[in-house]
């Protein structure tokens, strides 16, 4: 099991990289309490998907570099099957956040839907299974 840890620039070309399917990209922290909450439903739907070629999760940790043995134990206790990513780029938080979503005031949990390597959707908080199921349904047609 391995975390990549990333900067801003190398995130948004994995992001554009995933051609041809519907990526979930799910912003957490180990310390953040309704990030953790909603991570089992992410998984059930992830595993859910796993045969799916159109589709891919990618839990992006803002953990910090320090606590990436944290991260590491987090993901072995709960059993994500996601790929989980290190953000290692607090310093500049405020430059990358608007890229990815001018509305977004860098508060987690937040899930972007992208289709193609493009932005089709953004919820900001905790995201119900139902919805996170019905986002991803209307994006696979």
């Amino acid at each position: 099991m391995e975390v990549s840890v990333l900067k801003y620039e190398d995130l948004e070309k994995k992001i554009q990289s995933e051609k041809d399917k519907v990526l979930v990209v799910n912003f957490w922290a180990t310390t953040c309490a309704p990030c953790v909450k909603e991570l089992p439903h992410f998984m059930e739907v992830n595993n859910q998907n796993s045969n799916n070629s159109k589709f891919k999760m990618i839990l992006v940790s803002l953990d910090r570099l320090v606590d990436k043995e944290r991260v590491l134990k987090f993901i072995k206790n709960k059993n994500l099957t996601a790929e989980v990513v290190l953000l290692d780029d607090i310093k500049r938080m405020n430059t990358w956040i608007p890229r990815f979503e001018k509305e977004w005031e860098g508060n987690i949990p937040v899930t972007i839907f992208y289709k193609n390597g493009e932005k089709v959707y953004f919820n900001d908080g905790e995201m119900s299974k139902e919805d996170l199921e019905k986002t991803i349904t209307e994006n696979l047609q």
